[in-house]
């Protein structure tokens, strides 16, 4: 098992070298001048060169992402052009927010879509698994941003039960778990966060139980007179590791945050900050949100290998 681990860490180091290129160089294809949220309309070509220096935009690319590399492995991700904030402090903020969104997000997800998952998968073209399959699919389809709009409208709205926007009363971003004045404004942001993952993990999960329920074990098992109940969790067990790989991506999407529901919500999450940044084009904001973000899904994926190889022990001798 040490030697899986030493692996798959060995694997993730230019994976995560990989991202990081892609990550800064990525921001630069998009049109528009990072500096002009804070260059005056009548700036002078000196001082539009004097500020270009001071944030390294007048290097090559490449020097510029030797330096920036520098600076990311020291935990100095550089200043924010739009609040002239540290990029650290503006990252780790929303991400903690995000952390919030998704700590109801997750279980809500993984619980449900898991639980229809298995329930399509025990009674395999059953009214049952039809009625999953279908709202899975839908769940899938329906565009999140369009279910938070709707269940804006008719919880806060219409019914006044719930608030519509924001992270707590008057505005306030001192969150707590354990206030219901707070707490509240989780629940609507929480479900359309969860409504995505919960249709591709029902899904995920029915169809490997349907794979693996016609294999030749199964017919072994039943022809020892193994009770359902007992086939079934054997039946589990072997489909447990496609449906980990599934909750890895997912969890990453969760703690990403999506950008159209974080903004719907006015939820000040990692979402929220990248479609601010994307729109005052905060290069030093888009470029450590992104790499945060992609480096929660490598450990993520990292994590999801090793639960994979404790359960399945043929990924441990692959």
């Amino acid at each position: 098992m040490f030697a899986i681990i030493l692996r798959r860490l060995i694997y993730a180091i230019p994976i995560a070298l990989g991202v990081s290129v892609v990550c800064f160089s990525l921001v630069y294809l998009a049109p528009g001048d990072p500096l002009q949220t804070i260059l005056p309309a009548d700036a002078s070509a000196d001082t539009i060169a004097f500020i270009k220096h001071e944030y390294g935009f007048d290097r090559p690319i490449p020097v510029q992402f030797f330096f920036w590399l520098t600076r990311v492995l020291q935990g100095d991700f550089g200043m924010s052009i739009a609040t002239r904030r540290p990029v650290v402090d503006e990252v780790l903020g929303s991400l903690s927010n995000t952390a919030v969104l998704a700590t109801i997000a997750v279980p809500l997800a993984f619980l449900i879509g898991y639980s229809l998952g298995v329930i399509a998968g025990c009674f395999p073209g059953g009214w049952l698994d039809k009625l999953v399959t279908g709202s899975a699919v839908m769940g899938v389809s329906l565009p999140n941003y369009w279910v938070g709009i709707v269940l804006v409208i008719i919880f806060s709205v219409e019914m006044m039960a719930l608030p519509a926007t924001g992270m707590g009363p008057n505005g306030s971003t001192a969150f707590s778990l354990f206030r219901w004045a707070d707490l509240q404004y989780l629940i609507l942001p929480a479900i359309t966060l969860a409504l995505v993952p919960v249709g591709i993990l029902a899904r995920s999960t029915r169809a490997s139980l349907a794979e693996i329920r016609n294999q030749d074990f199964v017919t072994t098992l039943r022809a020892k007179g193994l009770g359902e109940g007992a086939i079934v969790r054997h039946m589990l067990k072997n489909a447990m590791p496609p449906v980990l790989a599934v909750m890895g991506l997912q969890f990453g999407y969760l703690m990403g945050g999506s950008i159209l529901v974080e903004t719907v919500f006015t939820w000040p999450g990692s979402g929220f900050v990248l479609s601010k940044a994307i729109i005052n084009r905060d290069i030093p904001v888009l470029q450590g949100s992104i790499l945060m973000l992609a480096m929660i899904f490598v450990a993520t994926n990292l994590v999801v290998d090793l639960l994979q190889a404790a359960i399945d022990p043929r990924i441990r001798r692959a």
